[in-house]
């Protein structure tokens, strides 16, 4: 039966991570059977099954693409995804994978072109864009609400490897790729701002600084926190402070658009509120279905003064990769362009941040 007469997807995880839990959940949210997940090692079959809410272990990738699936979830190390993307592809699966979809430019433009040589759906979870404010943030912009936008600014802050003993193994540059900080939320910031003006940063002015110069016993070779001022194709200017050292931020995305007429404050901490800034008076709005947009309401999932935070974002893009998948295109939906856009902006940070900050364009 094909994909789209079938209607339910049928889907396998790669990764029994954190990440892996996150996907598998909206997956299942989706209505999506998730048929079986693979491990970081066969022993961890079973293990993957369970924090995935798989029907099974799978052994290995190999098996797990050899059966009745239609997509896989890409939950594992930066530096698999480009191995284990090019695997699903060639056996005629859509994929949505985690970001960065590879670690260099070059390697994530190789999976958009395999893709679209597949003619399979690949998709990247910039999940801030399914916030309803962020979504009503767009379509302000879009309606001219803003005037002219004079300038772009704000920051991407966290505290979780603050401490001198905090390890990860994305501090690896092996397996994580040669950025750390800014790869992994800084691309998010960079994703957001360019989604919600409908511009793209076209030069960028970085550093970048390593505050633990060893992490149990290991020397690190990747950022702890990152700065760059920007110019972009429409000639804004705009400065963004990216850090994973940050004492108190736990998960600080904020995102400040500002215009002749009106300006506009997004902070993923505070989801359901958008801070809209005049010279003659500013306004807290409030998420509620009853007023928003259509573009943002139609990915609004509770009632007004109900929380609606990251997972219900992930459920969101999860659901509209599935769509697509099916053959829809919803609007907005971030894929494998945007993963390939995305590390172009990472290497031309990494390159101006080698040139002791030299102006350095993004490439397209």
């Amino acid at each position: 039966m094909s994909t789209s007469a079938r209607k339910r997807l049928r889907v396998g995880i790669v990764g029994g991570g954190f990440m892996g839990r996150v996907h598998g959940r909206s997956a299942l949210v989706a209505g999506a059977q998730v048929v079986g997940a693979v491990g970081s090692s066969p022993d961890r079959a079973a293990a993957a099954a369970e924090a995935t809410g798989a029907e099974q272990g799978f052994a290995t990738l190999d098996e797990l693409l050899a059966a009745d699936i239609d997509l896989v979830h890409v939950c594992t190390p930066n530096n698999t995804h480009l191995q284990v993307t090019l695997q699903a592809l060639e056996a005629g699966k859509h994929v949505v994978c985690e970001k960065p979809l590879a670690t260099s430019a070059k390697d994530a433009t190789g999976l958009l072109a395999a893709a679209q040589e597949a003619g399979r759906i690949g998709t990247v979870p910039f999940v801030y864009r399914y916030h309803p404010m962020v979504r009503e943030l767009r379509t302000r912009i879009a309606a001219g609400d803003a005037g002219q936008i004079t300038s772009l600014h704000g920051s991407y802050l966290q505290d979780w490897l603050a401490e001198a003993d905090d390890d990860n193994w994305r501090v690896d540059d092996q397996a994580g790729g040669p950025s750390r900080a800014f790869a992994d939320i800084g691309s998010h910031w960079c994703d957001l701002t360019e989604f919600v003006t409908g511009d793209h940063l076209a030069d960028v002015s970085a550093q970048t600084r390593t505050v633990r110069a060893t992490r149990g016993g290991v020397a690190v070779r990747t950022e702890d926190l990152a700065t760059a001022q920007f110019r972009t194709a429409a000639g804004v200017v705009g400065t963004v402070v990216v850090s994973q050292v940050a004492a108190g931020r736990k998960n600080r995305l904020y995102l400040e658009v500002s215009g002749t007429e009106s300006s506009f404050g997004f902070d993923q901490e505070n989801p359901d509120r958008l801070w809209v800034g005049r010279r003659v008076a500013n306004e807290l709005l409030t998420r509620d279905p009853e007023t928003l947009s259509p573009p943002a309401a139609r990915v609004n999932r509770l009632p007004a003064g109900h929380a609606q935070g990251y997972q219900d974002a992930f459920d969101s893009f999860v659901a509209d990769s599935y769509a697509a998948a099916l053959g829809d295109r919803p609007d907005g939906l971030p894929d494998f362009a945007a993963g390939a856009r995305s590390a172009r902006i990472v290497d031309a940070v990494l390159r101006s941040a080698a040139a002791d900050g030299a102006w350095t364009t993004v490439e397209n």
